[in-house]
């Protein structure tokens, strides 16, 4: 009876450690496909960040072309349309800033509505 138990155990012993190397060799694969998806989303981000590198590179060289040919544009004009476009945007905050204290000075003495107020000062406006 030994016998026969200590053969029956001894033949099903020997595909235990295929067994188990098939579970170890699952958990391993899996291991690694979890590493693939990480490094995969790695290089989606890195793949994003260079993009937005090139966009910030590529509006950094237009500002410097556009500075350089405005310079030499001014290097060609007169003195006086010099003057007259460097105060072009120093004016239209003034008058935009006038514009607020007149409408903000009507509203206050009651020569237009708030709903006046809204139509003329509105989002679009204030994003100005």
């Amino acid at each position: 009876m030994f016998t026969l138990i200590s053969s029956i155990l001894g033949f099903g012993t020997s595909f235990l450690p295929k067994i188990l190397g098939f579970f170890e060799t699952k958990r391993d694969q899996a291991h690694e496909l979890a590493m693939m998806d990480k490094q995969l989303e790695q290089q989606l981000e890195l793949g994003e960040q260079k993009m937005q590198m090139m966009d910030i590179q590529a509006d950094i060289s237009e500002t410097e072309t556009l500075h350089k040919e405005h310079a030499s544009i001014t290097r060609k004009s007169s003195q006086w349309c010099v003057n007259l476009s460097s105060s072009v945007r120093p004016i239209i905050t003034y008058c935009l800033f006038l514009e607020f204290v007149g409408l903000t000075f009507l509203l206050a003495f009651g020569y237009i509505d708030n709903g006046m107020y809204s139509l003329i000062w509105s989002d679009p406006m204030m994003g100005v």
